[in-house]
């Protein structure tokens, strides 16, 4: 059986079937405890259901990382195997095509049904940056966005571009609310706590020999090891 036909077996590639569902994508390049602290805090601030993992196969937004999308889901099932509110979904890792946003969205909404409330999580970068996205209008009409700030430094409309601070402004009011009653089209904030952690930091550790312990799950650590992942040459 292949890895990824093994992963595909594991009961945490399923999810709750009612409830706000959190969405969380990315390259998990790799996945460290910054990432799992946000999905966390999410869950307890945004009153989710879960959080359902999604690793991107080929993120169109930089260079394929240098190890392979079964690896990176390897690595997102490791850490999230304790967390009985954390699931993983490997479609993107093995669809051929790149992976936006938007197109997800649409996927989960033919699998999930059109009445879901679906939260799609983003950091305060990730979310400054939303207009460059492909159809990035389509993907409110799709999702509720959930971004996630510093304590005492909220996110302000004057921060954003004039486009995204006037979707702000209409649909941040009552966001935390609309994540219950409503499917998709409020924008709601939460502050988690800050970890000094980057995937490009732990990149770099690795690469020159150095120890990245305590930056990401032991589980983690111990299949890059396991595999020589992220060593220069």
């Amino acid at each position: 059986m292949s890895a990824i036909a093994t992963f595909l077996a594991s009961p945490k590639l399923s999810d709750p079937v009612a409830g706000p569902l959190g969405l969380f994508g990315g390259t998990f390049d790799p996945v460290h405890y910054g990432h799992l602290r946000l999905a966390e805090e999410a869950i307890s601030h945004l009153g989710l259901q879960g959080v359902r993992w999604i690793p991107a196969g080929q993120p169109p937004h930089r260079a394929q990382p240098g190890v392979t999308a079964a690896q990176r889901l390897a690595m997102v099932l490791r850490s999230t195997a304790d967390n009985q509110q954390f699931f993983v979904d490997a479609a993107e890792v093995e669809a051929d095509a790149p992976s936006y946003t938007v197109h997800t969205l649409e996927r989960l909404r033919r699998e999930l049904g059109a009445e879901r409330s679906l939260v799609l999580l983003l950091g305060a970068d990730a979310f400054a940056g939303l207009p460059t996205w492909h159809r990035w209008s389509d993907i409110l009409e799709l999702a509720h966005i959930a971004v996630s700030h510093r304590p005492g430094f909220p996110i302000a409309a004057n921060n954003l571009s004039p486009v995204l601070a006037e979707a702000f402004r209409r649909r941040r009011p009552a966001a935390e609310e609309q994540l219950k009653s409503r499917p998709a089209g409020a924008i709601a904030t939460f502050a988690m706590t800050q970890l000094a952690i980057s995937a490009t930091q732990i990149r770099q550790l690795l690469a020159n020999g150095l120890s990245a312990r305590y930056l990401l799950p032991d589980t983690v650590l111990d299949y890059i090891r396991a595999h020589s992942l992220y060593r220069n040459p």
